[in-house]
This record gives C-alpha cells, structure tokens and sequence, in this order.
C-alpha cells in the first residue's frame, strides 16, 4: 500500500509552468495553505535574480548545472558555486540572490512557502519575456512587496 504522503502529478497532467524575470518556474508540489510547494526553477546562461529577503526560509536542490549563490551572512557576504547534487538552504530575512555565470541552464528545485508561490503563481508570465524591461522590473518589485518579498537591487 503507498503511503497517502506520497504525492505525484496526476496522468495526462504537465507541471504548471510560469516565467519571473529571465527564469522559467515550473510547479511540482502546489499543497495551498501549507509551508511545502515545490517549484523547478530554470535559470538561463547569464540570468540572474535580484538581491532580496523574505520571512520564510528556502532550499534548493541543484538539478543541472552551476548556480552562483550570494547570501549576506553574519559574518559578511558569502558566494557558493553550487552543482548538481547540492543543496542550498536560505534562512528567513537573509539577503540572497543568485545568477548563471556558465554557458548552459541551471535548474533546481525550490521548496518555498505559500507567499513565494503565490507571488510566483500571481504575478509570473506565461511566457518568456526577452529582457525586463525597468516597467517590469518596478512591477515585480511593487509586486513582491506584497507578497513580503523585499527586493533590495535589481
């Protein structure tokens, strides 16, 4: 018997996919009203997201690629190049970001909270923009703040 914890996508169904910026989001775990939803996210060579802090924490698990993390620590600014297999965790209010410095896409799994994934489900595109423009970016940033995302550099 399979444990009723275990959660898959249903037949016939793709994961719901939105952009943010340069980044494609898909949906994998969407449990509304919980801490637990589970986002793919695909970074593009040369992609990045701004600087910014949240209440909740968050993981990510590398899938593919390299990422460049930026976290402020208490100790100061801390850089991590993280590959396939590794995870990443980012406690809440900590100022982070990260950017596709290779040549190929990165993409990792994100575990975030439900104000992330509303934002993400909100305010995402459901398609590609070809650069943000500073419209898109002031958007996003008015956006995020009501979502208790602070976006500290674009």
């Amino acid at each position: 018997m399979m444990s009723n914890s275990f959660v898959t996508m249903p037949a016939g169904e793709e994961a719901k996919r939105f952009f943010v910026l340069g980044d494609r989001i898909e949906r994998q775990v969407r449990i509304r009203g919980t801490w637990l939803n589970i986002f793919d996210v695909t970074v593009p060579s040369g992609s990045r997201t701004p600087k910014h802090a949240h209440a909740s924490p968050e993981v990510f698990r590398i899938l593919k690629g390299r990422l460049t993390i930026w976290r402020l620590t208490d100790n100061g600014p801390e850089e991590i190049e993280a590959g396939a297999g590794d995870i990443v965790t980012i406690p809440p209010f900590m100022v982070h970001g990260y950017s596709n410095r290779g040549m190929a896409p990165a993409v990792f799994s994100a575990i975030v909270d439900r104000d992330m994934a509303e934002f993400i489900e909100a305010e995402g595109t459901t398609e590609p923009l070809k650069a943000p423009s500073p419209e898109t970016i002031a958007r996003m940033t008015a956006a995020a703040n009501a979502y208790g995302i602070t976006i500290l550099a674009a």
